[in-house]
This record gives C-alpha cells, structure tokens and sequence, in this order.
C-alpha cells in the first residue's frame, strides 16, 4: 500500500526535473550574456535540488507513517 503512494510523488518529480533541463537546454541556445547565463544555470540546478529534497522528504513521510500533516493539529 505504501508503493502506490509513492508513485505520484516521484513522477511529479521527474516531470519537474526535465521540465528543467529542457529550460536549462533552452537557456543555453539563446544568446545572453555569461553572466546571466551562469546565474539562471544556478536558479535552476537549485529548483531541481530543492525537488529533490522535497521528494527524500515525502518519502520519509510516507514510510514514517506520516501521511497527512494536518493530523497533528
């Protein structure tokens, strides 16, 4: 039962991460400066690593037992 609820989270995940690479591949075609170029490339690997994290996270949730947060209030 907790493999099924660990799906969406993860193919939510992914879809995100390559909606940003393809970004990322975007960015590098159009010409802009340097400068910006390196600063988006770093927006973007940071969006990916907090996707990451937020996904590590929810399955420690599910695992945990700690499905819905609004149970401790």
């Amino acid at each position: 039962m907790k493999t099924t609820k660990l799906i969406a989270p993860i193919i939510i995940t992914i879809i995100l991460v390559m909606i940003l690479l393809v970004y990322l591949f975007l960015w590098a075609l159009v010409p802009l400066p340097i400068v910006l170029k390196f600063i988006l490339f770093l927006m973007l690997l940071a969006l990916m690593g907090v996707s990451i994290y937020n996904l590590v996270e929810r399955i420690q949730e599910i695992r945990s037992g700690e499905e819905d947060d609004l149970s401790k209030y």
